[in-house]
Parts: structure tokens; sequence; C-alpha cells
């Protein structure tokens, strides 16, 4: 794991220098490639699954920092919204019986995440989109107070140069400006994570783009938001909005 060291100072120069580690840090990777210091011929598996909490009315319940604090298991951690939960599986083999075993540990980790949410007058749904969200959950009052989420919304308000800007057409038509990134925290999802050689990563990312559009097909859940009818799976849209640093001008352009 690496170190979370996020600053909220900003000097001149501070971008340049981050520019300069990132490409020392690709440099880096090029190298232990070249040398064959990353590990290959092993298949590993793994695994995130984000969850919403909920109040008794169904809404959205900012609960996560209690909830974490009842739970007390690492592999439970936060997301950007008060409201959203974590889960992160341990890495296993892919042979034999690890994907019995990782179902095993996502049941475990979400009836402690249960458990952990009662005792906050809460419950936790996995869905993709929770129907219930209105746009007054999404203020900054609700993003979780950890600085690496205060950093991306400031960084990402600063690309955009303004509003963020959400026009979606599905059955209904969905258009909002935002004044923050907690548009992101309306989208959940099961993340699965697979480890492959470094020789072999090309080809086998290829592949994962293209059965990505049959799995999300029969895998399709959140056609709702904000009361309106959009897409099958409008986190695809939504995450896209949500996520874009271009401003509404660039946008445009596209």
């Amino acid at each position: 794991m690496g170190e979370h060291n996020v600053s909220t100072e900003h000097i001149t120069g501070q971008s340049q220098a981050f520019m300069k580690s990132l490409l020392a840090d690709v440099a880096a990777l090029e190298r232990m490639i070249e040398t064959g210091r990353i590990e290959s011929g092993v298949r590993r598996i793994g695994a995130e699954q984000e969850m919403f909490l909920l109040d008794h009315a169904m809404r959205p319940a900012p609960v996560v920092l209690d909830v974490l604090k009842n739970a007390n298991d690492h592999r439970l951690t936060t997301e950007i919204g008060k409201f959203n939960l974590e889960a992160n599986l341990s890495p296993r083999p892919l042979a034999g019986q690890g994907l019995r075993e990782m179902e095993q540990e996502l049941s475990e980790l979400v009836a402690i995440a249960r458990r952990a949410a009662q005792d906050c007058d809460a419950e936790v749904l996995l869905t993709g989109i929770l129907p219930t969200i209105r746009q007054s959950d999404l203020t900054l009052d609700n993003l979780t107070p950890i600085p690496r989420y205060h950093e991306l919304n400031r960084a990402m308000s600063q690309l955009r140069g303004g509003a963020f800007n959400i026009h979606i057409k599905g059955l209904d038509e969905l258009h909002l400006t935002h004044d923050n990134v907690m548009f992101e925290a309306c989208c959940s999802s099961f993340q699965a994570h697979l480890q492959v050689g470094p020789e072999e990563f090309a080809r086998l990312y290829n592949l994962a783009q293209a059965i990505s559009a049959p799995l999300l097909a029969v895998a399709a859940n959140s056609p709702l938001l904000m009361g309106h009818r959009l897409w099958h799976e409008t986190r695809v849209a939504l995450f896209q909005h949500s996520t874009d640093e271009r401003s509404s001008a660039r946008q445009a352009r596209s």
C-alpha cells in the first residue's frame, strides 16, 4: 500500500514538481518491467464492493465514520460520500476454491457492515445508483472529511473553471448544474481485480475491454437518477460527467 500524504497548500511550481515525480515513477516502472522485477506466472484475484448507507426512510445516511468505528475492520473503508462505504477483499490465487472463498469473504464483510450500520440506525444496500438520492444530498457537508476528497473537489473545480454540468438523455432527460464533485457519490459498484504478468498485460487488457460491453449489458442495474428514467446503466454517463476535468467549453468542442 502507498502512503496517504495529501497537502492542501498550493505553492508555485507544485504542479511541475508533481509532474516530474509522476514521470520518474513511470520511468521506474519501465525499468522494473525491463529487468523482470515484477512478479509473473501467477494469477491472483481481488475485489472492491461499494455500498450505500440508508436511514429508515431509505434515504442516504451520512454515518460512515461511525459505521467504520463500530465495525473496526481494516477491510472496510471510506469513499467520497459520508453515505458511501467500501469493502476491500483480500487478494487470493485464482485457482481451486479462490472464487468461492472470495464470495464467502464478501458475504462476511457485508454482514459486518450491516451489523455496524444497525448500531447507527442505518442499513446497507448494494445497488448501482440509489434511487432515493437527491441533489440536496450532494453537498460538501456530506463529503467525507478526509483531505484527499477535499483536494479532489478543489482540483476538479479548478480544472473545470466552473460548475459541474450533468446532461443525460434516456427515456427521460436530466439536465443539472452542480457546484462540487459529489455527483460521483451517486455511483457504487463491484470492481474485480486480476493480477497478471507484465508480458501478458496488453493482451489481457484488450480482452477485458472487448468483453466489458456484453458483461455490462447483462449486469445493468441503475436506470433511475433523481427520479428520471435514463439509461439501463446510468452510471456510465454519470461517472463520465462527474469525473470529466475539462471545462464546459472544451467539452462542447469534443
